[in-house]
């Protein structure tokens, strides 16, 4: 008998759900930060990475310097013009600290949960309650999150949610036979490589790393060998797929936005931890927030 687990009926709702965290950030333009500001962004975990991905795309997009932090690491010593909080549960102890220490810095929380003690800290709130999950593992909320952000940088998502329909049809049964991955990215997709590492160790306990592309060369690629995948997001630099190749690893691409290539990632892990036994809706040592005494 297969089991239907949580985060798989959230993981497939990715397209539909992204369509509406657009519809959300352009109802949103008076809340989130203007062109030109200075902002912070932050999260833990899963958050952090999705902050980084942002904060590469804003600079990028030329609407203002931009700074990720992980909520523990946040540099109280410098000048925003606005901070941005990421936070599935709003309950995470470090993201509420934050909020605190802020002093008059306007504040924003993104989250799925508006009666919480992060949204109550906030300045202002963006409801992602739609994106909500019941999986510990974070996989739709994080990725709408991005979606609503790329889609307030003025990004038409029409094509990243079509390729998320791809995503979502993309064979991963025949990569599961390994050992051992190393998720690469370049620009906002560094992000996105960190969360598919993050992902696959918290699902299924695989060893996972995260890295740069162009840096990969620079050591990582001494672990590269028969049994083992590197995944690009997004194309490979110049001869990296050759270098990879001649270790004996298999090199792994998918030719659609990133973030949908993240989906791909998302299944990955899943498919990698039922083939373990383990249930990826509740990964060992973890909760659904972190939350410190």
């Amino acid at each position: 008998m297969t089991t239907t687990r949580f985060v798989t009926t959230e993981i497939n709702s990715q397209p539909e759900v992204w369509r509406l965290a657009a519809d959300v950030a352009d109802a949103s333009t008076d809340v989130l930060p203007t062109p030109g500001a200075r902002v912070a962004v932050v999260g833990c975990g899963t958050s952090w990475f999705i902050a980084q991905a942002y904060a590469t795309l804003r600079e990028q997009s030329g609407n203002g310097e931009t700074d990720a932090f992980a909520g523990s690491e946040f540099p109280y010593g410098r000048s925003y013009d606005a901070i941005v909080a990421i936070t599935r549960s709003g309950t995470t102890s470090e993201i509420i600290d934050l909020l605190g220490k802020v002093g008059e810095t306007p504040t924003i929380c993104i989250t799925a949960v508006t009666d919480s003690p992060a949204a109550d800290a906030a300045d202002a709130v963006i409801d992602l309650a739609f994106a909500d999950e019941q999986s510990v593992v974070q996989t739709r909320f994080a990725t709408s999150v991005l979606a609503l952000l790329r889609r307030s940088l003025g990004q038409d998502l029409t094509a990243a949610i079509a390729d998320a329909e791809t995503a979502l049809t993309i064979p991963v049964d025949g990569l599961i036979d390994v050992d051992q991955v190393t998720f690469l990215g370049l620009g906002w997709t560094i992000g996105l490589a960190n969360e598919a590492a993050l992902k696959s160790r918290e699902a299924s306990q695989l060893w996972t790393e995260a890295y740069p592309a162009m840096d990969y060369r620079h050591g990582p690629i001494s672990i590269a060998q028969p049994g083992r995948l590197v995944w690009s997001f997004g194309p490979a630099p110049e001869g990296l797929e050759e270098n990879i190749l001649a270790t004996g690893a298999r090199f792994v691409y998918h030719d659609i936005d990133p973030l949908a290539g993240l989906i791909v990632a998302q299944r990955f892990a899943v498919a990698m931890a039922e083939s373990k036994g383990l249930n990826p809706d509740q990964p060992r040592s973890l909760t659904r927030s972190v939350i410190l005494n």
